[in-house]
């Protein structure tokens, strides 16, 4: 999800469609950044007609879309199609690989989104869309508000993201009968995510402090659309049996939480270099994590104090070194421990899973690795 700008200006350059390479599981990143700067060239006739503000956006959405890294949906996608006994010269490829790529799309407006909600400042080392804009209005000197005008500007941005991603969903040439299947998993897919995010905001007006809370949230604003459905869409679209859709969700959903786990430990103990965020940045925001849920479990029962630290700090403009003070309780409390303890077992539960599952031999080797590379401790 990290990266950099590109050099050239994606809505600059020529307007020739790319040339489209086989793909293996290398070139996998690459193909995925083909099939989308092909997507946003498509959208030039539609978008120029609108004029300089709208073409403007369309640029800033391009961009935030092809500076992402790892690609992660798509390739647990992609895996998932291929575990089914496909192949990546089946006439259908293709098509499978732009309805892939456009959870890139879905991932976008997520992101966009999120960091509106959560009054993010960066998003991989740049300003966050909102945030980009509101200074433009400052910079322009423009009428009303700045924060509004960027805010309300990143939310049809954002909206935009999502319908482009059915757009290209629908145009990617799949057979009526691929499409039939893909329809239900992706509709489920976006209703997850946006139903997570509902719950995640509530729970922080709330005050929900359980860990429960905190994991149902992971299960669905996180794990079923970063993982666990990408992997059920690639089966659809691979007309997989039950058996494997079943295997493939299961492994989804507890590495997806996982997943999730090791992305809240980063946001507090993340090195800003890697994580693209200010250090502590989710102290900052409020966020009601399964880690901070552990913490005040065990801080109510044996330490006030410290769970009234942790209460009146969270949410607030907190200092670098109050930062370091409540990682220190959040360790001592053994709230980071009981994280890692929980991120081991989901791993070997999915584990277990998907080596039971009927998924190929190569796309096991692949997942498993993929499993450990977004599950492995870098902080």
């Amino acid at each position: 999800m990290r990266g950099t700008h590109p050099e050239e200006d994606p809505l600059s350059a020529g307007t020739g469609t790319p040339t489209r390479q086989p793909v293996g599981a290398e070139s996998l990143v690459a193909a995925v950044q083909e099939r989308l700067t092909a997507f946003f060239e498509t959208r030039r006739e539609i978008v120029e007609p609108l004029g300089p503000v709208v073409v403007e956006a369309v640029r800033v959405l391009e961009q935030f879309v092809l500076r992402g890294g790892k690609r992660t949906r798509p390739a647990f996608a992609w895996t998932g199609w291929l575990g089914a006994g496909r192949d990546p010269e089946d006439p259908e490829a293709d098509a499978v690989l732009v309805a892939c790529a456009a959870l890139e799309l879905v991932q976008a407006a997520a992101l966009i989104h999120d960091d509106i909600i959560d009054s993010s400042r960066t998003r991989r080392g740049f300003p966050t869309v909102h945030v980009e804009y509101e200074q433009r209005h400052i910079g322009e000197r423009w009428i009303g508000d700045a924060l509004h005008y960027g805010e309300s500007i990143s939310i049809l941005i954002g909206d935009l993201a999502l319908a482009w991603a059915d757009d290209m969903t629908r145009e990617a040439g799949l057979p009526p009968a691929a499409l039939a299947r893909f329809g239900p998993v992706w509709a489920a897919m976006r209703t997850e995510v946006l139903g997570g995010q509902m719950l995640d905001i509530h729970g922080e007006a709330g005050g929900d402090e359980s860990v429960e809370a905190a994991l149902r949230i992971n299960r669905y604003k996180t794990a079923a659309y970063t993982i666990e459905r990408p992997l059920h869409l690639g089966a659809a679209l691979a007309d997989a049996d039950a058996e494997l859709i079943a295997a493939y969700r299961e492994f989804g959903t507890d590495i997806g939480i996982a997943f999730q786990l090791r992305d809240d430990l980063l946001g507090v103990f993340g090195d800003p270099a890697v994580t693209g965020k200010p250090s502590g940045d989710d102290l900052r925001e409020g966020k009601r994590t399964v880690l901070i849920a552990e913490a005040l479990r065990r801080a109510d029962a044996t330490d006030p104090a410290a769970a009234a630290l942790i209460r009146d700090n969270l949410g607030t403009d907190v200092s670098p070194e109050l930062v370091a003070e409540l990682r220190t309780i959040l360790t001592d409390l053994g709230a980071v421990d009981a994280v890692e303890q929980r991120i081991s077992s989901l791993t070997d539960q999915a584990l277990t899973a998907l080596d039971a599952s009927t998924a190929t031999a190569d796309a096991k080797r692949r997942l498993r690795a993929m499993a450990l590379a977004a599950t492995a401790r870098s902080y």
